[in-house]
């Protein structure tokens, strides 16, 4: 039986105030949580049981899947403490199904929007006779990641901290987040305190000799983390430049048949409009997530943003980069700076925020 473990159990606390009451890979992400678009994945890739290693709200993703009836055997590992990645893979080993002579395991990061072939990833386990497999992306500035050097043959060198300097950028491989474990390396892993799976097990294993490869490819990867990585994650699934089983044709625009979008409005870049969502006329939405019963009033411009359920945008507003909370009102002719982020149920009166020139970074505000 193929399995995996989706780690899940974060707080999520780069994108508040979206996720004050909802964890992250419960957000609404192209139509679906997040988390359907990776489950699609798995049972893609031929997974019959899958792990949650939950701990922030962990009874929310019971309740997603309470009426899920795919063939697929969902289970849950909760936390009562944070365990850190590795303590968190461990948590949720014990809940596997399989024997030592199953295939390995693969685990997946909750919040990394990959287009990676996981059963190429799966076959490149067993080609390599691994203990370890990690995807490896590269990017043009590994200075922000760990970096994952690898012989000729594929096999990791070594893991090195974020590097401070161009001289230590030996690499632009950096971990992407999803991993093929043998099953024999998750019972090697400290039980029942916080383990960190990239600080501590991996090194342990090159140190020790232990066969950690790495699977190098250019496909499509973010780290949904932020809250323009995570618009932007979103919209590239509605275009088609990143792919989901749950996405069934590339398009400008994901409108849900409940909502009402006025003639003369303009919605594009992959933006997502939720259900019951009123968009009035001459309204601007552009590569933006606006949720379910968002009122937004004619005139308002909103881009690169999120606007979280039962909030409403007044009239010839204009958002930039703005994460607006649900419940929350802003009202007509505000200009809101870049970075902006407005807690669940803050009113904004008309005309109350004005921005001339470029905005810096602000706070959320409450």
């Amino acid at each position: 039986m193929q399995e995996a473990i989706i780690l899940v159990g974060g707080k999520g606390t780069r994108l508040r105030p979206l996720t004050n009451h909802t964890p992250k890979p419960l957000l609404n992400v192209a139509g679906s949580s997040f988390i359907r678009h990776q489950i699609a994945k798995l049972m893609d890739a031929g997974v019959e049981h899958v792990v949650f290693a939950t701990s922030y709200l962990a009874s929310l993703f019971e309740e997603e899947f309470k009426d899920f009836s795919r063939d697929l055997r969902i289970s849950y590992a909760v936390e009562d403490v944070p365990l850190g990645t590795g303590g968190a893979i461990r948590n949720a080993a014990r809940l596997l199904s399989g024997g030592p002579a199953d295939p390995p395991v693969l685990i997946l990061n909750g919040d990394i929007l990959s287009g990676v072939d996981l059963r190429a990833l799966l076959a490149r386990h067993e080609e390599k006779d691994a203990d370890v497999t990690l995807y490896l992306t590269r990017v043009a500035d590994p200075r922000a990641f760990g970096l994952v050097p690898t012989d000729e043959d594929g096999r990791v060198l070594s893991f090195l901290e974020k590097p401070k300097t161009a001289e230590e950028c030996v690499t632009d491989q950096i971990n992407a987040g999803c991993y093929v474990f043998g099953r024999s390396v998750l019972e090697t892993i400290p039980a029942d305190r916080e383990v960190s799976v990239e600080q501590e097990i991996f090194p342990q294993l090159v140190a020790q000799g232990r066969r950690v490869f790495g699977h190098t490819t250019d496909d499509y990867w973010r780290d949904l983390g932020t809250p323009l990585a995570f618009v932007h994650g979103s919209a590239d699934l509605v275009t088609g430049k990143a792919t989901s089983p749950l996405v069934e044709r590339p398009a400008e625009a994901l409108i849900h048949p409940t909502a009402s979008v006025d003639p003369t409005a303009l919605v594009t870049g992959g933006s997502t409009i939720g259900p019951h969502a009123v968009i009035g006329p001459h309204v601007v939405v552009d590569r933006s997530i606006i949720g379910a019963n968002v009122t937004v009033s004619e005139g308002a411009r909103i881009r690169e943003s999120v606007v979280d359920h039962d909030s409403s945008i007044g009239s010839e507003s204009f958002l930039h980069e703005v994460v607006v909370g649900c419940h929350a009102h802003i009202g007509a002719q505000n200009e809101l700076p870049a970075q902006l982020r407005l807690s669940c149920g803050i009113r904004i009166p008309a005309q109350g925020v004005r921005v001339s020139g470029t905005a810096a970074a602000c706070p959320t505000v409450h």
